[in-house]
């Protein structure tokens, strides 16, 4: 019985669109439930800029009522981890093949997220329009165009350490580690002036890049040395077919 990685790999695009257009779904109700708070705190913003974002004083000021939404906010991004990661685990049995789907998973949703925006409430205006990725730890903010390269980097990751085995080695978890960790710097160096309610300051773009050549070279050179062992090909799969 071989490994059925096409279904596997068809239902998480299934499962990461659909999930998009949830979390642009949600997204749509948020704004229309900050959009009247900022129009009294800002008049004078544009309705499609996020920034300057309204800091916590202000929602406190203006809206107490709804500043414990923050908190529901963060806990249920952190839900949306655990689902992703959940349907990774169902979808392989074999854990050194979790976190390939994980990361097709993630891409998919992520880029799905902002196509479906476009769709529902035309935005963002460009690709290098400024939103909030995420706010653990501290919020994240970039372009745009940054989160969509990093889906389409570990949705291709992904497919590919699931159609033939990867053989990481210790040097190569160095190299994917430090890559994230110089991505997740660059979307997180400005938070401080972002939570005080400042404008992003020009988004660190050479740094994001060397996150992105670090974390795919070590990724390609693990691919390009592991061995396409008949044995190894037949990786098990939750719900194969025959």
């Amino acid at each position: 019985m071989r490994t059925n990685w096409r279904r596997a790999a068809t239902g998480l695009f299934l499962f990461g669109i659909s999930f998009g257009y949830v979390e642009a779904a949600v997204v749509v109700y948020l704004r229309s439930i900050s959009d009247p708070i900022r129009r009294e705190v800002r008049p004078e913003q544009p309705a499609d800029e996020l920034f300057p974002l309204i800091t916590q004083d202000q929602m406190r000021a203006v809206a107490p009522e709804r500043f414990r939404l923050v908190k529901v906010e963060v806990v249920r991004e952190a839900a949306t981890l655990v689902m992703l990661a959940a349907v990774a685990m169902v979808v392989t049995s074999d854990r050194q093949l979790w976190l390939p789907a994980f990361a097709m998973a993630f891409g998919t949703w992520d880029l799905f997220f902002y196509v479906f925006l476009k769709v529902l409430v035309d935005w963002p205006a460009s690709p290098l329009t400024w939103d909030i990725l995420f706010l653990i730890p501290v919020p994240w903010v970039a372009p745009v165009l940054a989160p969509s390269i990093v889906s389409l980097s570990i949705i291709g990751g992904g497919l590919m350490a699931l159609r033939r085995p990867v053989r990481m080695r210790p040097i190569h978890w160095m190299g994917l580690t430090l890559g994230c960790c110089l991505i997740l710097l660059s979307f997180m160096r400005d938070f401080p002036n972002i939570i005080a309610g400042g404008m992003p300051h020009p988004f660190w773009w050479p740094l994001f890049a060397a996150g992105e050549i670090v974390g795919i070279g070590a990724f390609l050179h693990a691919l390009g040395t592991s061995p396409l062992a008949e044995s190894e090909r037949a990786r098990p799969f939750a719900n194969e077919s025959v």
